[in-house]
């Protein structure tokens, strides 16, 4: 586990394989996957979060890290996240969860779903990959979860009660304090 006291959940090695299974099904083109999301939209990642601004739709929450596959993104693409209501700041070690990210997360569900619905840009020191677990837990019954899936597209995950007990399981199966989690989250 990590030393950071921030962090709630870390991601085990034993668990890793689990996560390669997508959540939903798997798009090639933006305009389709929006055809079929529901709302609000989160996205979890740069690239993803690009094609969905780059098809017309400002996501209502989006978690960017300045990488994909671990390297920097374009900076075109980079440039373009941007516009959003709000931007918020956090620190996300590699393979873990803070405190820090699922405050902003759920902070941004929140003003995303209020009569304003205000657009949240997160963006993350560290990395955000683990962000769409969860947002999945997090956001409101038929919401729609965006995350990359490395070589294939975009994975649109519908937020059903299905998807959030998938979720859960894997989140009180990771290292850490998962009854913390779901607390700074404000789900039960």
């Amino acid at each position: 586990m990590e030393t950071d006291p921030d962090v709630l959940l870390a991601l085990p090695r034993a668990l890793r394989g689990e996560l390669k299974d997508p959540l939903g099904p798997i798009y090639t083109d933006a305009d389709e996957l929006l055809a079929d999301a529901g709302g609000p939209v989160v996205t979890v990642g740069d690239v993803v979060t690009y094609h969905l601004l780059r098809a017309g739709r400002r996501p209502d929450v989006a978690l960017v890290d300045g990488k994909t596959k671990r390297d920097p993104v374009d900076e075109a693409v980079w440039e373009a996240i941007d516009g959003f209501g709000h931007r918020v700041e956090v620190s996300n070690p590699a393979a873990t969860l803070s405190a820090a990210l699922l405050d902003a997360l759920r902070a941004a569900l929140d003003r995303a779903g209020g009569g304003g619905a205000e657009t949240t840009v997160i963006v993350v020191d560290g990395e955000e990959d683990l962000a769409a677990l969860p947002a999945v837990l997090a956001a409101p019954d038929g919401a729609s979860v965006v995350y990359g899936q490395p070589d294939e597209g975009m994975v649109l995950a519908a937020v059903t009660d299905e998807h959030r007990a998938t979720v859960r399981d894997l989140l009180e199966r990771m290292d850490g304090d998962a009854m913390r989690a779901f607390d700074v989250l404000g789900v039960d």
